[in-house]
């Protein structure tokens, strides 16, 4: 059953790298990605921020536990010149020794730790995923800062800034 996400979509994806440097892949069993690799990514659903979506699609995906660490880009297109589709591109690590990868069978055909040389070299990346381990993204992402309140009347229930320190 797909959902109504309306004509505006906020979707979010994770570079989750390992200690080795390896990036946290899958290959999705649907759209338009099918059979080719690509982040965990997905849905930002209604009351969580951008942040919280991408820690939750990791997880649900992968099993493995992530936290972010900053934002390294976003992507924006238009679709059938009536659909806003939107892409925040997190920065994250995985937050226990477990690396261990448990799939979610329903979504996706495989996930595996890869290097950015393998993910480049593969023939089997999507096209953002490719053009992304071209780059020293880690150097140039935005970091996160918590614990900033822009005022009570704004009623904010979770507020983080993204900036280049």
């Amino acid at each position: 059953m797909k959902k109504d996400r309306g004509k505006v979509w906020l979707g979010v994806a994770g570079i989750v790298i390992n200690e080795e440097g390896k990036w946290l892949v899958v290959k999705k069993k649907y759209s338009g990605l099918k059979g080719m690799w690509s982040l965990p990514a997905g849905f930002v659903q209604y009351g969580e921020t951008a942040d919280e979506a991408v820690v939750r699609e990791v997880g649900e995906e992968t099993g493995i536990q992530c936290e972010v660490t900053g934002l390294i880009g976003f992507r924006t297109g238009v679709i059938r010149g009536e659909i806003s589709d939107n892409m925040a591109i997190f920065c994250c690590r995985p937050t226990s020794e477990r690396q261990n990868i448990l799939i979610q069978e329903m979504e996706l055909s495989d996930a595996r730790w890869l290097t950015v040389e393998e993910i480049a070299a593969s023939g089997e990346a999507s096209v953002m995923l490719e053009e992304m381990a071209c780059h020293e993204l880690v150097q140039h992402q935005l970091y996160k800062k918590d614990g900033i309140n822009p005022g009570d009347i704004f009623e904010y229930s979770a507020y983080r800034l993204f900036y280049n320190k």
